[in-house]
């Protein structure tokens, strides 16, 4: 008896998880490539940072062609110059060289810090869009990173629409 019971609630298991294995499970992919770079909140902080540091590459490209024209000056001019204006002109060219390096490595570092900062936030903004559409659409996995991706699970468009909705 206790034999054909224990049959029976093995039969009860195994109907039972063949009927879990049936459901079908619902995965998307985000491309989040994709997403950083065509969606309304990057193309934004994209342009907030080009306008924050325009005035900033522009005195950098000021100072990168008064050393090339100080340097043309001085190959130019260098042989007929007298020792002395020749030796300040090429410390004036040496000084200017080490602040252009100093001032194109503060620029580079400020800039990254600045987009490391506003890609933070474009993160962010996706993936509460990405958990909202999950969980309004029902998914039960949704990747951000695959070698390949089909098309038919591929949510990236309904992500990048959702991110230009948001305010």
């Amino acid at each position: 008896m206790k034999r054909i019971h224990a049959i029976l609630v093995a039969m009860m298991l195994a109907l039972g998880t063949t009927t879990a294995l049936a459901q079908e499970i619902k995965i998307g992919i985000v491309n989040t490539e994709r997403v950083l770079r065509e969606s309304a909140p990057a193309i934004a902080a994209q342009k907030r940072i080009e306008k924050e540091f325009a005035a900033r590459d522009q005195s950098l490209q000021k100072m990168a062609k008064q050393a090339k024209d100080l340097q043309a000056d001085l190959d130019k001019n260098g042989a007929t110059m007298s020792d002395a204006d020749r030796s300040a002109k090429e410390r004036d060219l040496a000084n200017l060289s080490r602040d252009f390096q100093r001032m194109q490595r503060e620029f580079r570092e400020d800039l990254n810090l600045r987009k490391n900062e506003e890609l933070a936030s474009v993160i962010e903004k996706a993936n509460k869009v990405i958990t909202s559409i999950a969980q309004s659409e029902k998914y039960d996995l949704i990747l951000q990173e695959a070698v390949y991706r089909s098309p038919k699970i591929d949510i990236t468009d309904k992500v990048i629409k959702a991110l230009a909705n948001e305010k």
